[in-house]
């Protein structure tokens, strides 16, 4: 085979994958002409019609489907083998994109990228802050950083992170206008400043766990925020009761701005995994920054 055959053949399957010639020539850093005479060439060649092509979509034939079910195993072999070979490198490099939410960039991935990289020059990594669960495979990321409830059953989960716990908290003026709670099902009447969740858009349930027996509350109060350290802030001022993670909060409960309530209410919970497609061939780059934060979890 010419080596201008496999590319062909590479660059139907990329459209084929990504359903458009104009998603496939970003992905690829080509444009939408090149890769419309690279399809008829190949089809010219075969002798067969291998894409149907509209002005609002792009779909295989029927001979086309055949095509691919061949080459997708081919060229995924032929992708690990590359993959294998990059980590006979002796200094890791390359990009390595994670999404993951503020407060686990902070507070896991921050602390182990900020060491790692004065020490790989040829390493990049990009990371998406971002409240919404993200598709990785879809988005092309190499993995995710979220909790470990939150992991999809079909991805590895490495825990990177320590045990968290949730803080119910109030300034001491609310406090000596309304009686503290006692219970979970007492925040009913009581001031509280909402979290609107960017995942789903849905008000967050504040969690409560006492004995093996868990409570989700509907809370009210007429303050609605999608940001913490604004709750945080809220509370403070006497707005309201908040509900927050308790390292985000110790600051302000050791300074006796915030007072916490209910901690018995309040047990560890397992904390952020790193999480990754199971079929993905690791890169050297990748594998390293996975020891890495392994490492700092199981040092702590």
């Amino acid at each position: 085979m010419k080596r201008d055959e496999l590319a062909d053949l590479t660059a139907f399957v990329t459209i084929a994958d990504e359903a458009s010639f104009t998603r496939a020539a970003a992905r690829m850093d080509t444009s939408q002409s090149a890769l419309s005479y690279t399809i008829r060439r190949l089809e010219a060649r075969l002798g067969v019609r291998l894409l149907n092509r509209t002005t609002r979509s792009v779909a295989p034939t029927e001979a086309g489907e055949r095509l691919l079910g061949a080459l997708r195993p081919a060229l995924s072999s032929i992708g690990g083998m590359l993959d294998e070979l990059s980590q006979l490198q002796e200094k890791p490099s390359g990009t390595v994109r994670i999404t993951t939410s503020r407060h686990a960039a902070r507070t896991v991935l921050w602390p182990v990228i900020s060491q790692l990289l004065p020490r790989y020059p040829d390493l990049s990594i990009e990371i998406s802050v971002s409240g919404a669960l993200t598709d990785i495979v879809a988005e092309r990321f190499d993995a995710g950083v979220r909790l470990g409830e939150m992991v999809a059953a079909d991805m590895i989960a490495v825990p990177i992170g320590p045990p968290l716990r949730m803080a119910l908290v109030a300034s001491p003026a609310y406090l000596q206008a309304h009686a503290p709670p006692t219970r979970p099902h007492d925040l009913t009447s009581h001031r509280c400043i909402n979290l609107r969740m960017h995942s789903s858009g849905g008000l967050y349930a504040w969690e409560f766990e006492k004995d093996g027996r868990g409570v989700n509350v509907r809370v009210e109060g007429n303050l609605v925020l999608n940001d913490m350290d604004m709750v945080l802030q809220a509370a403070e001022e006497g707005q309201g009761m908040a509900f927050s993670m308790e390292d985000q909060v110790q600051e302000q409960l050791n300074s006796g701005r915030l007072v916490r309530l209910l901690e018995d209410w309040c047990p560890p919970f397992p904390g952020y995994h790193l999480y990754y497609p199971s079929r993905r061939q690791s890169s050297a780059a990748f594998s390293l920054l996975v020891k890495a934060l392994r490492d700092q979890h199981e040092s702590t």
